[in-house]
């Protein structure tokens, strides 16, 4: 790898991975070891739920895949802006054909 970019190590599921990420990109390292934290918790999450059962590792990272999906197809339905920019622009023709009336 060039020296742009720097290797940092992250357990998801008990398994070690190596990922390469930018070195200039503050943000990135942070961020990756954070969902790395919120898989592991989530896996505790649904590893004491169904502690009665025999449910396996790929079981459980489906089950958190799925959820945090969905919680990110949420976020992004909260984050769509289209609505708003749709009535902005109405306002704005209003207003300019307003302004050309006078």
């Amino acid at each position: 790898m060039d020296g742009e970019k720097f290797l940092i190590h992250l357990e998801v599921a008990g398994k070690d991975y190596g990922l390469w990420i930018n070195r200039n990109d503050e943000r990135e390292e942070q961020l990756l070891r954070d969902a790395a934290r919120q898989i592991k918790n989530k896996v505790i999450q649904y590893r004491q739920h169904f502690s009665n059962s025999k449910i396996d590792v790929k079981d459980t990272l489906a089950m958190v895949s799925l959820q945090l999906s969905r919680e990110n197809l949420q976020l992004e339905e909260r984050n769509d802006t289209s609505p708003f920019t749709e009535k902005l622009q109405q306002l704005i023709d209003d207003l300019e054909r307003y302004l050309k009336n006078t």
